[in-house]
């Protein structure tokens, strides 16, 4: 196990620690709770800290004057200590919950104390509790759950019985993942068995909740405020997450459609280019599951009518399910119509190529080029394309045009069906080397009348 990281003065845990001993000062217990201690003993610097605590809100709202109850159901406040409250930090009452109708939230809370607040937690490695006023590193770290040898195995295990665990939030079958793999753990096989027969009470849950699980753990290069790019982000957990996904059958709920035994060698090489990003993350995923990597599937199989005639249906189904963005559904589908184009480069003239490399997904789909690499007669191309379009990069590939519509009618062609015709013919020539000013351009359109 790590060691607690160094750490400045006025630190997020300074704070926690300031409103531990306030609490305890006035006769209270509290420690810190949950994620911050899971993260430092594993060497990792947290971000954020929580505080739990047996006294209750209105006793902690009277302690530190300004705080917001966020939760007050819940025992929930957020605490901004004075001189410090850039760093904010939830003080939780210890509680147990019990008759979670809606397989997300608990209908009835009671205040408890620490024990029974550890076990009404998700994962053991979470129902860690720290003592930052103990003198003696021993007594340090509360464990009535067994977290800390579960933290030493690498595993992520549910407290108690894992089935009543699911069973009150749905949601935190997709948690197991996220930890298991940001931390690189493996799931305890009684947890994943219970995953496995509870995995279709994940469509009780909210998309929006989903999305932003999913998102999270596709992306775990990219901190959470960040995750949101449709660049960058993604390594090796996040090919264990969709491992995971799939073998523990949260596929079919995570992604609205049925459960496949894809294998996924398209999404294990691209997250081998961090540059990737979610979105493209998630093209190889459809591929992989529909096309590429399925039982069905094959080199013989036709992309490009693949992406024309099914694709648009399967992204519209995505885009519903996991809640995506207007961007992120552009890039996703950005990517994939372009593919079918990149595949076909070695036919294309040099005006088609130039119009390819000034997409601005073009890095994107080229990436998933290269994760396609396995796959049928794809093989070396994406190198080809990297060597063949430095000259074209070199010689522009997205001038600007000599001429637009505005020459157009200026030149006594009337607005109608032929005006895009004469623009991208135009364009083209120029793309090509064969017009080089805006004379040659005007003498190209007159000769299209001959």
């Amino acid at each position: 196990m790590g060691k607690h990281p160094t750490r400045s003065a006025k630190t997020p845990r300074d704070v926690a620690v300031r409103i531990v001993r306030t609490l305890r000062d006035s006769g209270y217990v509290a420690y810190l709770a949950g994620g911050c201690v899971r993260d430092e003993l594993l060497g990792y610097h947290p971000k954020d800290y929580d505080v739990a605590t047996d006294a209750h809100p209105d006793k902690v709202g009277s302690l530190f004057p300004g705080s917001r109850f966020i939760g007050e159901a819940f025992g929930v406040v957020q605490v901004r200590v004075k001189g410090m409250a850039k760093h904010p930090v939830e003080v939780a009452t210890f509680r147990s919950e019990w008759g979670y109708e809606d397989g997300r939230r608990p209908t009835s809370v009671h205040f408890t104390d620490a024990e029974h607040d550890a076990l009404r937690r998700d994962f053991t490695i979470n129902g860690l509790f720290e003592d930052p006023l103990a003198v003696d590193d021993g007594t340090r770290v509360i464990d009535y759950v067994g977290g800390r040898a579960d933290l030493e195995a690498g595993v992520v295990r549910a407290i108690g019985d894992p089935d009543e665990r699911f069973a009150e939030d749905y949601l935190r079958m997709l948690r197991a993942v996220r930890f298991a793999s940001r931390l690189g753990f493996t799931i305890d096989p009684e947890t994943a068995g219970a995953i496995r027969e509870h995995a279709v009470g994940l469509g009780r849950i909210s998309r929006e909740r989903i999305g932003q699980e999913l998102m999270w753990m596709l992306t775990p290069g990219l901190p959470p405020e960040e995750t949101g790019r449709t660049r960058g982000g993604v390594d090796a957990r996040s090919a264990q997450a969709v491992g995971l996904i799939q073998d523990l059958q949260l596929d079919a709920p995570t992604l609205d459609e049925d459960h496949y035994a894809a294998k996924l060698a398209t999404v294990d090489r691209l997250v081998e280019y961090p540059e990737s990003g979610y979105t493209t993350l998630l093209a190889a995923w459809l591929l992989d599951r529909h096309i590429v990597g399925a039982a069905d599937g094959g080199p013989g199989d036709d992309l490009a009518a693949f992406v024309q005639n099914k694709a648009p249906g399967i992204i519209s189904r995505w885009r519903g399910a996991l809640c995506l963005s207007n961007d992120h559904c552009g890039a996703l589908r950005g990517v994939l119509d372009n593919l079918p184009m990149a595949l076909s480069w070695p036919t294309l003239g040099v005006a088609k190529r130039k119009r390819l490399l000034a997409q601005p997904l073009w890095p994107q789909v080229l990436l998933l080029l290269r994760a396609l690499s396995h796959w049928g007669a794809v093989g070396s191309l994406a190198e080809a394309i990297d060597d063949q379009s430095r000259v074209l990069i070199d010689q522009g590939v997205c001038p600007t045009p000599w001429i637009d519509g505005n020459d157009l009618i200026a030149l006594g062609y009337k607005p109608g069906p032929s005006f895009g015709r004469l623009l991208d013919g135009v364009y083209d020539e120029q793309l090509e080397g064969r017009v080089t000013s805006r004379q040659e351009a005007v003498d190209w359109l007159g000769r299209q009348g001959d």
